[in-house]
């Protein structure tokens, strides 16, 4: 986790600096935000780019190994939320990524449950060999016209025992603060911290003094903080 208290001061003491501009704490709470999605989302392009180089042997230097790490804390397990109508099932709003959908049976087996195309489902309900049952179960992904979010819905009808594995999207950060005379003082009782690694601190001062600069009409911010980002970069592909 990161401080975003840490963050936000860190933020302040930059944009203020020579006059800059204020940042207001709701200005602050948006662009932290968008900064930390934009970290979150990366780490998958960075696991696929990362993957096409040769592993390193080093036990704490391999690239892939550690984004994944950061990873780590997002990945989930729970039962399906029940849905609308039979063998329907919810995948909350939370989830970023789906995994794998698995079906665990009274006498304690667990199948996989694989996805199928709707018009994949038209064909492998015709034959024998292929119609799904309770130990080769099936599911489409749909978005419920009702609902109003994506379902699944399993095949044959199975109304209880799905899991499912899935990375959950980082939870949104608040600064949260009281007005004093005024002023606007940190308050923790109502503050949400960086769900990112520690690490990961630096990037989101730099992300969000970007977006700064931009609000602020303050090119030499903006270029700072691009000039930073291109230096980190270049140093994660030495």
């Amino acid at each position: 986790m990161v401080s975003i208290d840490t963050v936000y001061q860190r933020v302040l003491a930059i944009a203020n600096k020579e006059q800059r501009g204020y940042i207001t704490p709701q200005e602050f709470n948006l662009f932290a935000n968008q900064a930390q999605s934009s970290i979150f989302e990366q780490y998958f392009y960075e696991v696929n780019q990362f993957g096409r180089v040769p592993k390193n042997s080093t036990e704490y230097s391999n690239l892939v190994d550690i984004v994944d790490d950061k990873i780590a804390p997002f990945k989930k397990r729970e039962n399906a939320p029940f849905a609308l109508g039979s063998s329907l099932y919810e995948i909350p709003a939370y989830v970023y990524k789906l995994g794998t959908v698995m079906f665990l049976n009274p006498n304690g087996r667990t199948y996989i449950v694989d996805e199928v195309k709707e018009d994949e489902y038209v064909y492998i309900i015709d034959s024998p060999l292929t119609k799904p049952n309770r130990k080769r179960p099936v599911y489409v992904r749909f978005a419920h016209n009702i609902l109003a979010q994506e379902i699944i819905q399993v095949y044959p009808t199975i109304t209880t025992g799905i899991q499912y594995t899935y990375i959950k999207k980082p939870s949104n950060v608040n600064w949260g603060y009281v007005v004093v005379d005024g002023k606007a003082l940190y308050d923790a009782t109502i503050a949400i911290d960086f769900e990112l690694h520690p690490s990961e601190e630096k990037e989101l001062v730099l992300k969000i003094l970007a977006l700064c600069g931009i609000l602020l009409k303050e090119a030499s911010l903006y270029q700072l903080t691009a000039a930073e980002q291109q230096k980190s970069i270049q140093q994660e592909k030495q």
